[in-house]
Formats: C-alpha cells, sequence, structure tokens
C-alpha cells in the first residue's frame, strides 16, 4: 500500500519535470535572461560601479569590462564583504559565507545570498523528483536517509553567518524531510571525523535505511565500519536500501568497490555541487553526464582547458560549445561571483539538453612533458584496467618521477589496492595503453622513448586515510587530488609498502 508521501512524490515529481524541461529546452534564451538579470540587479554595486555595469549589454561588452578572476584576485572585494561592508559585489550583505579551505589561498569565504541560497537546496531535491519521474520508484521516501556532511553549527563573521556548505545546507531540510533525516543534530555537530562515522554507524543500524548520500571516499569508510561490526554486507543491513546519491568524485573508481561492500547493485544520481553554486545533477539514469543548471542565478563562460594559459583565451558561451572538449568552467553568480575561475574542467556529453562530466581540476594535471594528462584520463584508464578482473582499488594518485635513479622518467601511480592483480606489472600495463589511447601526447611520449611505462607503488591499508588525517583533511568535502604536477603529496609519503 502507498503511503501518502509515495502518492503525493509522482504528481510534485511531474510538476518539477515540465519546469525543468521548460528551460532545458530553451537554453540559450534561458542564460541570456539570467545575465540581463545579473547585470541589472549588481549595477549599483561596488564591482558594478568599478566595472561600468549600466553599459554592459551583451557578452562581449561583459568580456571586455570583466576579467575572469580566481578566488585571490576576487580577493579585495571578497574581504570587504567579510569585514561586514555592503553593497560589494551583490546588493546588501551576504546571508552565509561558505568556508572552504583553498590550496593556494589558505581559508576561502565563498559568499552566499538570500537569492543563490535557494538553488542549493531546490537542486538537490530536484535530482530526486526527476528519479522519481523517470523511474516510478518512490519506496525509498518513506524510509530513513541519511548525507554525510560537515558540522551544521556556524560562527558569526561581522553579523554574517559562517560556516561549511553542507553544514549550512543542513538548516534548510524541508519539514516533511526532517523526521527521515539522519544523522541525528546532536551527532552531525561532532567534529572530529572518526567519531562521527562511528556514531553514524550506531544511530543507523536500528534504522530502515534507504537513501545513503556522500562523497564516496567518506561513504565507503561508513560502509567499511558498518561490515566491521555486523559481518554483513550493507545490502543485507539495509534491506530497503535502493539509491546512493554522490557528488564531489568521479564515482567509477569505486563502483566495483562499491557493488562488492553493498553486495548487490543500487541506483544512483550524481550530483555537482560546490559552495560556489550548484552546478548540475544527473536527469537521467541511462545518459551520460549531468544537467547544467541553466536557470539558476549562474550564467556559465567556457575557455578551452588546452588555450586557459595563453595570454588572452577565448571566453565562449553554452551556444558555442562542442561536446568532447575539456573546458575551464567560469560562473557569474548571484551571490556575486563574476567571471570566476572555480578550477574545476568539464566536458560535454550533450548540447540537447546540455549535460556535463567533471573531467579535473586546471591545477591538477601532469604536464612535467608536455603531455597534460587530467584526472578523467587516469580515472577512465585505471576504470579500463579493472573491467573484467577481480582487481579492486580503494583509493590512488599519481605523480610525476622526473629523476628516477635509473632508466627514463615515468608517471607514478600510487594505488591502495583492496585486491591487488595477480600481475602488478600487466596491470600498469593496462592502465599505460588506456593513457595512450587517451592522450596523443602521452602516446608520443612513450613512443618517442621520453618516458618508460607507468609504474605502481603500492599504498598500504588506509594508508590515504591516514595521509588525510595527518594533514587535517579527514572527512567532510575534502578530497584527494587524483594527480599533481609534483610530488608533493608524495615526496615524504610515509604509507607504502
Amino acid at each position: 500500500m502507498l503511503s501518502i508521501k509515495s502518492a503525493l512524490a509522482k504528481p510534485f515529481a511531474k510538476r518539477i519535470y515540465k519546469k525543468i524541461q521548460k528551460w532545458a529546452n530553451n537554453p540559450e534564451k534561458t542564460q541570456e535572461k539570467v545575465f540581463q538579470d545579473l547585470i541589472s540587479s549588481a549595477a549599483s554595486t561596488r564591482f558594478g560601479e568599478d566595472h561600468d555595469f549600466v553599459s554592459i549589454n551583451s557578452h562581449e561588452d561583459f568580456v571586455k569590462r570583466v576579467p575572469v578572476r580566481d578566488y585571490e584576485a576576487l580577493r579585495p572585494y571578497v574581504d570587504r564583504m567579510v569585514a561586514g561592508e555592503e553593497n560589494i559585489l551583490w546588493k546588501g550583505k551576504p546571508i552565509y559565507f561558505a568556508k572552504t579551505s583553498g590550496t593556494t589561498s589558505g581559508a576561502k569565504y565563498i559568499p552566499i545570498t538570500k537569492e543563490s541560497m535557494p538553488s542549493h537546496v531546490k537542486a538537490a531535491r530536484n535530482a530526486i523528483l526527476m528519479y522519481i519521474h523517470e523511474t516510478g520508484n518512490t519506496q525509498f521516501v518513506n524510509g530513513k536517509m541519511i548525507f554525510l556532511q560537515g558540522s551544521p553549527i556556524l560562527n558569526d563573521k561581522n553579523g554574517v553567518k559562517l560556516g561549511r556548505l553542507s553544514g549550512i545546507v543542513a538548516h534548510y531540510v524541508p519539514k516533511y524531510l526532517q523526521k527521515n533525516r539522519l544523522p541525528s543534530w546532536e551527532t552531525n555537530c561532532i567534529d572530529d571525523w572518526e567519531t562521527k562515522v562511528d556514531a553514524i554507524v550506531e544511530e543507523t543500524l536500528p534504522e530502515n535505511m534507504t537513501i545513503i548520500s556522500g562523497i564516496p571516499s567518506w561513504v565507503q569508510m561508513y560502509f567499511e565500519k558498518l561490515i566491521q561490526k555486523t559481518g554483513q554486507p550493507v545490502g543485507e543491513i539495509f534491506k530497503n536500501f535502493n539509491l546512493f546519491i554522490f557528488g564531489g568524485v568521479n564515482y567509477e573508481p569505486y563502483k566495483t568497490k562499491f557493488e562488492n561492500l553493498i553486495g548487490r547493485k543500487v541506483d544512483s544520481i550524481e550530483l555537482y555541487p560546490a559552495s560556489e553554486g550548484f552546478f548540475a545533477f544527473q536527469d537521467k539514469q541511462n545518459e551520460k553526464g549531468m544537467l547544467l543548471q541553466l536557470n539558476s542565478g549562474i550564467f556559465y563562460e567556457f575557455i578551452k582547458a588546452d588555450e586557459f594559459f595563453n595570454e588572452n583565451p577565448k571566453r565562449i558561451t553554452i551556444k558555442d560549445v562542442d561536446v568532447g572538449i575539456n573546458y575551464v568552467m567560469i560562473i557569474s553568480t548571484n551571490a556575486g561571483l563574476w567571471a570566476y575561475n572555480i578550477g574545476d574542467t568539464v566536458q560535454f556529453t550533450s548540447t540537447k539538453p546540455y549535460r556535463v562530466v567533471v573531467s579535473g581540476r586546471i591545477k591538477h594535471f601532469i604536464s612535467a612533458f608536455g603531455e597534460h594528462v587530467i584526472g578523467k584520463e587516469v580515472e577512465q584508464a585505471i576504470q579500463e584496467a579493472i573491467v573484467d578482473t577481480e582487481v579492486s582499488v580503494t583509493e590512488f594518485t599519481v605523480a610525476p618521477q622526473i629523476n628516477p635513479n635509473e632508466g627514463l622518467p615515468y608517471h607514478e601511480w600510487f594505488i591502495e589496492f583492496e585486491k591487488e592483480p595477480e600481475d602488478l606489472s600487466v596491470f600498469a600495463k593496462k592502465i599505460d595503453a588506456s593513457l595512450q589511447k587517451q592522450n596523443v601526447y602521452y602516446f608520443d611520449l612513450i613512443e618517442g622513448s621520453v618516458l618508460q611505462t607507468l609504474r605502481i607503488t603500492k599504498v598500504k591499508k588506509d594508508g590515504f586515510k591516514n595521509y588525510m588525517k595527518s594533514i587535517g583533511k579527514l572527512g567532510g568535502q575534502n578530497k584527494l587530488p587524483r594527480l599533481s604536477n609534483d610530488r608533493e603529496i608524495v615526496k615524504d609519503f610515509p604509507f607504502i609498502f
């Protein structure tokens, strides 16, 4: 028998589906309206006056007046907002600052305004509603759901609340979901990640868990603790668990491991949230990529990644993007970020409608020899090497070895296996072959005897977890970089065999 919640979910999902189709089928018009609204709303702000917003009528005008900036370049404006000034990047004051730990900037304070906050909440809700509309599955709405996230405790910064994005969003759970939601407020407030996960295990074990959500690497830790405590796979512990919602990293390298931990397949929904905005979510179970949110107060520009470091790279809008090209995504938002480089690279999988996959970080690549290998390529390579084998990988990162003790330089892969390949050198060759197939520059370097085939260094069990703990970045929204252009992460890495 259907519960009231289940019965109401389908018509609500249908209504939201129709709304989404309306803007998704009119992408250029939708983005043009967002652009004009942003410019007119911010014309009398400090930033708007400094950049002559009143005379901006087109994207071309915008490009001439507003340069691309990262956080450091925008920081003089942000610092004034943090100090309590009004009308700086957006009208009035922000309602929150989402605090993130930047790799180069120390702490970053990303503004969230009353105009931008709703899209952070609605996009996650809409992702679930699109899933309901497509599959007809509503059983999970009657069970308990969990999102592994940061503490909801907020501090005050000159009259503006300050916290982690996931902690801020925790304050916006709809009333009809509050009884279904775990962990409890008290558990969510625990700072130490391992203590928190232990408490979540105790709290969720007796419950009918139907949705589990979070960054895959940290959900994996939760699953392993559940299995350790009960001796059963997660799918047996929670018999009605049938929807996994994730974001933050590519799920593919974790997929085999997760199916083993759960003991069966479950449906999944991929999200693309960030402190700067909620950019995309998976709208179809059998389509590659996530639907770009074109109607959420965010105006998108794109720069080809291989041109990004040129002196004056071309900035294009959605109407000029092509499928399969690696782009740096630039955003302007109703939180007051203008031509802002969030550091992510994306590739379009479709332009009808506009769907993207996150391909990496513009700063996370290996090009020590001109190969420009990116995150998507290393993730696909390891995935292809695992297919049709029993091999299971927990985590990995890649770094160049420029000055080996002997022989040619190479890419060194630091891999933590749950189940190792029978022959490590054969496995390395499989990964290498996939990389050569994907990246012509890497192929040329191997063929031209500039590089030798990659080498694998085995990482001890929990090595990466212990590394993240040692640098104070265990849990929450923190993620291990898949690859880097130097050996900063691995130079003193103590967790190898």
